[in-house]
């Protein structure tokens, strides 16, 4: 998938006239490419049109976000995820991020097939991780990927079930994906 460069946003003035329509499309992207994953995580499953860049003035502030938001665009074979921890009080942040350490590492595909079960665990962003030196406690956001072979592309085009899992001592929770869901990472995949 070609990364964004700074003719590819709009301008404040073209954005504003587009931007009913664009947040539409946008809002629909979203409801199949967000995946909530037991109690308290959700993954957004990034890409060109995910990470587009609004309201931003000078070509500056949007290189910036571009420098930001490219390394999340996925390459072919590849999908890319903002992982959320989503938590709402003090004492859900004290209770869940201490519990969750080592969560960004943890999460898998799990392409179930007729004749085989294919397994693909997430990589985190090498940036990022850098940013993340704590031992007692985990950020609410993570960064991650998932690359898979040419052969493993093939599996997920044609598995019975595509599901995504945490394999995490505190967390051990996984969901299959809708079909609208899979339709939109296969294409990602793909290219």
């Amino acid at each position: 998938m070609a990364k964004l460069t700074i003719d590819d946003i709009s301008d404040l003035r073209a954005y504003e006239r587009e931007r009913a329509g664009f947040r539409a499309h946008i809002i629909d992207l979203k409801k199949r490419r967000r995946v909530h994953v037991g109690q308290v995580i959700t993954l957004v499953f990034e890409n060109q049109e995910m990470a587009r860049v609004e309201k931003l003035i000078s070509d500056e502030a949007i290189a910036g976000e571009l420098r930001a938001y490219n390394p999340l665009i996925p390459e072919p074979g590849s999908l890319s995820a903002t992982l959320f921890i989503e938590l709402t009080s003090d004492a859900e942040l004290r209770e869940w991020l201490p519990r969750l350490i080592g969560i960004e590492f943890t999460a898998e595909l799990r392409v179930l097939g007729a004749d085989a079960t294919t397994v693909v665990r997430c990589t985190p962003d090498e940036e990022h991780e850098k940013l993340l030196t704590s031992d007692e406690i985990t950020s609410s956001v993570h960064y991650v990927r998932w690359d898979l072979t040419p052969e493993q592309v093939a599996a997920f085009a044609t598995a019975d079930t595509v599901r995504l899992a945490f394999d995490h001592p505190e967390y051990r929770h996984g969901i299959d994906l809708t079909a609208d869901t899979r339709a939109e990472l296969l294409a990602d995949l793909r290219g």
